[in-house]
């Protein structure tokens, strides 16, 4: 297993190198760079993410008029002005000299500070996590894992058909609709106004005891998470119940039985492990897309300040620390995700032995 683990990081590195690579190409091409963005702010005017623009990249390239001006919109401002934003934001360097200095700081966890905000990104990422988090995966797995093992227990019951057709439903209904129906419902939109409307926590929550800090937050986090989860928890209780009820139909179950063992004892002694491992499976691919789009339009509806927001909004402005930080540490957690998955089925199913393969 050691030697296993040991080769799959050795791979994690490039690939996630490959991975950046391809995204930075791929963002250079896009148009209204930050430079173009910040010429935009002090002429009073704004860049569109998607219209096509003259040096586009921050790169310097002439306009078919013959003018002096480089950038669209550069018109009438001074040149030296335009080299001092150039120089700010690093497009003073040639691509390659700008990518290669960005890994070397990436590599000590060095993302530089946010073009439009003016903070570290390290920090930015730290104050943002926190949020995605709470709005995310936890509670799928927490609801999902037993939810569908009730139903394969007591498959064709009355409790199966009828949870089976709430899970269809909600399945069906996008998370942000249902969001904004919880909203009308029970945050002062025209019914109850049970729930807060925006926030992850109260205003007066750091003088709150814990026990009341505890309450305030779940509180605040009811409806973003009954949004998020009311769909995502669908695919995963019909993958872990389907993953049941194969196991519960084989030999080994039947044997377990016929020995004396309790119902108990029989499901999460014997067939737990085995039945886990598509749901482990699945859990990098999960997690992954929860902090980067899953929650992206619960945190707008929600005025949640998280993870999902801040990307979306880099992109729009043109942030590239933000937008290549994101990248970079999601990409990691992705891939090592991946690996404690892997080894978690070695530790879940001893017959798998992922070092007996080339990798």
């Amino acid at each position: 297993m050691i030697a296993y683990a040991i080769r799959r990081i050795a791979l994690i590195i490039p690939t996630l190198f490959a991975i950046m690579v391809v995204n930075f190409v791929i963002v250079q091409a896009a148009p209204g760079g930050p430079v173009e963005q910040m010429i935009s702010r002090l002429k009073g005017s704004t860049v569109s993410a998607t219209e096509r623009v003259s040096g586009g990249t921050g790169e310097l390239q002439p306009q078919a008029t013959g003018s002096d001006t480089r950038y669209r919109g550069a018109r009438g401002l001074d040149p030296a002005l335009i080299k001092e934003l150039e120089k700010q934001y690093g497009f003073d360097k040639p691509p390659l000299d700008r990518f290669l200095l960005m890994m070397r700081n990436y590599i000590t966890f060095d993302f530089g500070t946010s073009f439009f905000r003016d903070r570290r990104v390290v920090d930015l990422i730290k104050d943002k996590l926190p949020v995605s988090i709470s709005i995310g995966l936890w509670i799928t797995y927490l609801v999902s894992i037993p939810l569908g093992i009730k139903k394969a227990v007591r498959d064709g019951s009355r409790f199966d058909v009828w949870t089976s057709a709430v899970i269809i439903v909600a399945y069906a209904v996008p998370s942000f609709l249902f969001a904004v129906l919880l909203i009308v419902l029970f945050a002062g939109g025209s019914y109850f106004s049970i729930f807060p409307l925006r926030g992850l926590v109260s205003d007066n929550w750091s003088s709150l005891s814990w026990p009341m800090r505890i309450a305030d937050y779940f509180w605040h986090i009811a409806l973003p998470i009954t949004a998020l989860v009311i769909s995502g928890f669908a695919t995963l209780t019909m993958l872990t119940k389907n993953c049941f009820l194969e196991e519960i139909n084989k030999q080994y179950v039947l044997t377990a039985r016929s020995k004396g063992l309790t119902e108990h004892r029989v499901l999460y002694g014997h067939v737990f492990r085995n039945a886990m491992l598509l749901v482990v499976a699945a859990f990098p691919a999960a997690l992954i897309g929860i902090l980067f789009t899953g929650s992206l339009l619960i945190e707008v509806i929600f005025s949640l300040d998280g993870l999902g927001l801040l990307g979306f909004e880099a992109a729009i402005n043109r942030d590239y620390p933000i937008m290549f930080a994101t990248l970079y540490v999601f990409t990691l957690i992705g891939l090592l995700l991946k690996l404690i998955s892997d080894l978690t089925y070695m530790l879940i199913d001893p017959r798998i032995d992922f070092a007996a393969r080339r990798t």
